[in-house]
């Protein structure tokens, strides 16, 4: 039966090698050799499988399976892209659960900063808001202790991560934290939640007689596609001076869909261009049956937490003098992840271009910067719902 199963997985993983090297334009027909140096070269694996076997003290822990969901996620992590991995399809369910847009956790939309795990954005009404993390605080460490789990982060995958942060819901979960503006570690304890992304909320704030529409752009789900009109609709209904939309905390999402709310503050153009490696291009251009606010006034609100689809739609406003930025500088992540799921439940997602503002530059690890600089200050008071950041945007809304 040993037999079999090896035989078995030397032709799944023939087969999976003969497809990468067809994608890569190389010549998969040729022998591989323990001297060969170009090749994908499998025979140096089982090679040292074999070793193994003969070898290795506890034969118990020999696991065909676990070795080749080692094999796989080792060669993809060796492109040394944290946004490029392998899921086995446990992990590869619960990735499919955040652009649900309901999960358990924390609230925490992961990235990186110089490779180390860090905070990307905070949900809106979750453990880690409440708590104030903050965009870029960085996360050394990850302690469950119900999971019997203290993990160091170094080297460790988004998927992973998310994996151990999640867990039961009003189980604790501790992670050790680093924050650039204070020049220390700190830990914080929270609580895990049934998290229910928000979309969008609208609120209207009235200064100086004048009223205006406080659109809260929490993230690109796939709900945004029925409730941004549902937002317009009210907007159009109301004698506004303009709109602030808010994108801090905006971890991006679905690309088609800030291409549509782009669409209804511009009349014509490209929103964004995606760049493939083979070096196409892909333009993604104004929808023209929405313009519904063309005329209206409007001011973003941007901070390090406004990443991805939000860094597009900011971007674009920008270029094309649409809107005024305030705020602090995006995040940036500008580049394109692919999700594919395999029949077995694992999946992988790979990052296959980048994205393009419409003046062809790519906002990846540069952000975007805003038009008028303006650093959050958090209320003095508690309980306060004090907002410079927000006092500012109404301030360059109302003079325009």
């Amino acid at each position: 039966m040993r037999k079999i199963r090896n035989v078995f997985l030397l032709l799944s993983l023939l087969s999976l090698v003969s497809l990468i090297s067809y994608r890569l334009g190389e010549n998969s027909s040729n022998k591989f050799g323990l001297t060969g140096t170009s090749e994908f070269n499998l025979s140096k694996m089982w090679y040292v499988k074999g070793r193994l076997e003969t070898l290795f003290l506890e034969k118990d822990k020999f696991d065909d399976k676990k070795m080749a969901e080692g094999a796989i996620s080792g060669m993809v992590s060796s492109l040394e892209d944290p946004y490029t991995f392998y899921l086995p399809a446990a992990e590869n369910k619960s990735a499919n659960e955040d652009l649900a847009g309901q999960f358990g956790g924390v609230g925490i939309s992961l990235g990186y900063k110089d490779k180390t795990l860090s905070v990307m954005a905070p949900l809106a009404k979750t453990p880690a808001e409440r708590a104030g993390l903050q965009s870029g605080d960085l996360i050394l460490k990850i302690t469950d202790k119900n999971k019997k789990i203290e993990k160091n982060t170094v080297g460790i995958s988004l998927q992973e991560a998310v994996e151990i942060i999640r867990g039961k819901i009003g189980t604790e979960v501790t992670l050790n934290m680093y924050r650039e503006s204070s020049k220390e570690t700190f830990d914080v304890t929270l609580k895990r939640e049934n998290i229910v992304v928000p979309s969008i909320e609208l609120e209207f704030k009235e200064k100086d007689g004048k009223r205006v529409a406080w659109v809260k752009l929490y993230k690109f789900t796939d709900l945004l596609y029925k409730e941004w009109g549902e937002i317009v609709t009210n907007i159009k209904k109301e004698n506004t001076a303009g709109i602030v939309l808010d994108l801090r905390n905006n971890p991006g999402g679905y690309l088609q869909a800030s291409v549509m709310v782009a669409s209804d503050f511009l009349k014509s153009g490209i929103v964004v261009s995606q760049e493939s490696s083979d070096g196409s291009k892909e333009d993604y251009v104004v929808d023209k049956t929405l313009g519904r606010l063309v005329d209206t006034k409007v001011v973003v609100l941007v901070n390090g937490g406004s990443a991805s689809a939000s860094e597009i739609l900011a971007g674009a406003l920008k270029e094309y003098k649409r809107a005024t930025l305030v705020g602090e500088k995006t995040f940036g992540k500008g580049t394109v992840q692919q999700p594919e799921d395999f029949s077995d439940g694992s999946g992988i997602h790979v990052t296959i271009a980048r994205w393009l503002l419409p003046n062809g530059v790519n906002i990846h690890k540069v952000g975007v910067s805003p038009d008028v600089e303006v650093v959050y200050e958090p209320p003095k008071e508690e309980g306060s719902k004090a907002d410079n950041q927000l006092d500012k945007a109404i301030e360059v809304l109302l003079k325009q």
